[in-house]
């Protein structure tokens, strides 16, 4: 029996609340996950369109946000900077929010199938976010993928691997702490290298005799390469496009092309891909090769997914929309731009009219070092070239001597989201 009818035989369709099972007049859009694009989309939708049922969907009870985590993880930022109530911010903005899992999406029918039953919608957002890919590491071995999510989080998924990291940093005696990144694209391209340098200042002024091995399989960030060879030399060994060629988590063992590394902890990243829910829709795209891509396809310009107007993906799931950059960056702020673009097709959908083109934009900022505190502001924008081809354009500004420039941009951005002014 295929999971979406066992699911359906379990629950008894008939017996749920009819404002899930049916699509009322007004129309319905089920937005899944409650990430910063999810929370984006049921925001904007429900002032664009308020005749429009929203309904948000998330696993997780409460938001975590990604943004000041590396902050918190050193205590340079209170809990509840990070921490954000959906019901709430639903009770605020007026859409629905249900606290479910995800089992599978019937596009033919237009419904959503979860643990709280299913959901006819008029239009869909899939904002699922990602998965980390340990079958690059692990092929088939689940255990050894459970034992590193549990012994060594990477704390990319938000909320109970924040928790364990931070207790790890805390607990931490010495010895030599290896951190792999991730090969692009992954969630936020600077958040590795901003929690080197903060675990590295958090060594430091610990007297903590450990060291900080990175293991990049990337090219060099050589504007961290210097922070850690001024203020870090003997807390961070730099190790850029070091592939990573085996992990033993049991015998705590990394293996790359130069070196074997035995290690005392460790936070390990393996690579990443769009999220579960993108490959059971059959939305993943293919690469030059007729290879999975590992990201979720969509037309650049509306954002659907291929061969249905109805279905929308938004966030860090996306793949390619460029031949000149490849992906957007995976951070909040674009996810959060994607989302108001997928409201706006959504919106003309509605009225019968033509959606105008857009682009999202991003302003963020990364903590190159707390003391003193200096800061580099990234700012990414998107044009139409004359072709149609998406040209991205992206300047870093150096603050040396910052004030609370990031926290101000945060607290912007999580009012806009879930209606807060703390």
């Amino acid at each position: 029996m295929k999971r979406r009818t066992l699911l359906t035989a379990i629950l008894g369709v008939s017996t749920l609340p009819r404002w899930a099972t049916a699509s009322p007049a007004g129309g319905r859009v089920v937005i899944v996950g409650g990430g910063w694009g999810g929370l984006s989309a049921a925001r904007h939708l429900r002032a664009l369109v308020p005749q429009l049922d929203v309904i948000l969907i998330d696993r997780r009870a409460e938001f975590w946000s990604q943004p000041l985590s590396n902050r918190w993880l050193v205590g340079l930022a209170r809990e509840d900077w990070l921490r954000h109530d959906y019901r709430r911010a639903a009770q605020h903005f007026g859409y629905r929010f249900v606290n479910a899992e995800v089992a599978g999406v019937d596009r033919q029918s237009r419904q959503v199938d979860t643990s709280a039953g299913r959901f006819a919608y008029d239009w869909l957002v899939l904002a699922p976010g990602i998965r980390e890919d340990f079958s690059a590491w692990y092929g088939v071995d689940r255990d050894a993928a459970t034992y590193t999510r549990r012994h060594f989080p990477s704390a990319f998924p938000a909320g109970a691997e924040h928790l364990a990291l931070k207790a790890k940093l805390e607990a931490f005696q010495g010895g030599d702490l290896v951190m792999t990144v991730p090969p692009l694209p992954y969630r936020c391209p600077p958040a590795p290298y901003e929690r080197a340098g903060l675990v590295a200042w958090w060594l430091k002024t610990r007297s903590i005799k450990g060291r900080l091995v990175i293991l990049d399989p990337n090219l060099p960030v050589l504007s961290f390469d210097r922070i850690f060879r001024e203020s870090f030399r003997d807390q961070v060994t730099y190790l850029p496009q070091a592939q990573v060629r085996s992990v033993d988590p049991y015998k705590r063992r990394i293996v790359t092309d130069f070196d074997t590394i035995d290690f005392a902890d460790a936070i390990l990243m393996p690579p990443q891909q769009a999220a579960d829910l993108a490959w059971d829709s059959g939305l993943i795209g293919r690469n030059a090769d007729g290879k999975p891509s590992g990201w979720a396809a969509c037309d650049p310009s509306t954002l659907a997914v291929p061969g249905d107007d109805r279905v929308f993906v938004v966030g860090d799931v996306i793949d390619k929309v460029s031949p000149l950059f490849g992906q957007y960056p995976k951070t909040g702020q674009i996810a959060a731009g994607l989302g108001r673009i997928a409201t706006t097709q959504i919106a003309a959908h509605a009225a019968g009219t033509a959606a105008p083109r857009q682009l999202p934009d991003s302003t963020c900022y990364v903590v190159n070092r707390p003391e003193p505190k200096e800061l580099t502001r990234i700012e990414t924008a998107y044009r139409w070239r004359g072709d149609g081809v998406i040209q991205q354009t992206m300047r870093q500004q150096h603050l040396p001597q910052a004030g609370e420039e990031d926290l101000d941009w945060a607290r912007r951005q999580f009012a806009e989201l879930f209606g807060t002014t703390g």
